[in-house]
């Protein structure tokens, strides 16, 4: 029957490494300077940021219930 094989289709050599190198990412994982800002920056300094802005602008504005002329700020 047309389009019905028992062989398996045949692998990309470099997708098989790709994957088994996404799959054992931890094995080869070290901490160096680059890899220490980047996570610094991500789990420390961003939160930081947006809950800084959040404090700083928490009920200044005031979005609903808003009629045409009518300013959005509260304070």
């Amino acid at each position: 029957m047309a389009g019905h094989h028992n062989h398996p289709l045949a692998l990309d050599p470099a997708l098989v490494k790709y994957s088994n190198m996404f799959v054992n990412r931890h094995k080869y994982f070290r901490w160096t300077g680059r890899t220490a800002r980047i996570t610094f920056a991500y789990v420390v300094a961003f939160p930081a940021l947006i809950g800084y802005l959040a404090y700083t602008t928490d009920g200044k504005w005031d979005m609903r219930g808003k009629r045409r002329g009518d300013t959005i700020v509260e304070f």
